[in-house]
């Protein structure tokens, strides 16, 4: 089961209240909120020593169909659409954001993180609910790439029948995925050495 940080548990409540009203009346349509950085990423950050950073494209992958970037299925005809209109942009909203709170954005840093949206799922079952979203991350360094890789989020949580309950749940489950995808990102041992800072 997967724990929602405390820091977003609020705006995420504030979230579940309108997509609850809403489905009571009929299908939901809901926004996600702007990224916000988190304590537990910021820890991170500030205990990786990284060098700054620049935020670059991010797209959906080649491979996978323009609609993962826009839609999402899976929550019984009720729908959530990203703040700016892409889920890949989403989630490059949230990496700076994390970034831009621990001083570790630079628009004239050497180092360009990309990434390419490879999953974006949520499917608010009966029982068990699921979530996913994956991207391939690349960090490059004068434009030549010393970081990529696929970063994979996943939850799974007590769904309901009803949908009242349950699409609301799966909104929050999967809004908090994109913190979830960040602290991966941030905790993994590759990622680090290809910002790590120089030894003084």
């Amino acid at each position: 089961m997967t724990i929602i940080p405390r820091q977003t548990r609020a705006l995420l409540q504030r979230l579940a209240l309108i997509a609850g009203l809403a489905v009571l009346t009929g299908c939901a349509s809901v926004k996600m909120p702007a990224p916000t950085p988190s304590a537990a990423n910021a820890e991170k950050l500030r205990a990786a020593k990284l060098v700054p950073s620049q935020m670059g494209t991010f797209k959906v992958a080649a491979d996978k169909p323009a609609s993962l970037d826009t839609s999402l299925s899976g929550l019984r005809g009720s729908t959530i659409s990203p703040t700016n209109g892409s889920f890949s942009g989403q989630l490059r909203d949230e990496i700076a954001a994390e970034l831009g709170a621990a001083g570790l954005l630079d628009a004239k840093s050497r180092f360009v993180i990309e990434g390419q949206l490879t999953d974006s799922m949520v499917d608010a079952a009966m029982s068990v609910g699921k979530g996913r979203l994956a991207a391939r991350i690349q960090v490059k360094r004068d434009g030549q790439t010393v970081f990529d890789k696929e970063i994979v989020a996943e939850a799974t949580w007590e769904s309901s029948f009803v949908g009242a309950i349950a699409i609301p749940a799966a909104i929050n489950q999967y809004t908090a995925l994109y913190k979830t995808f960040a602290g991966k990102l941030f905790d993994d041992a590759d990622f680090r050495r290809a910002l790590a800072s120089p030894a003084p």
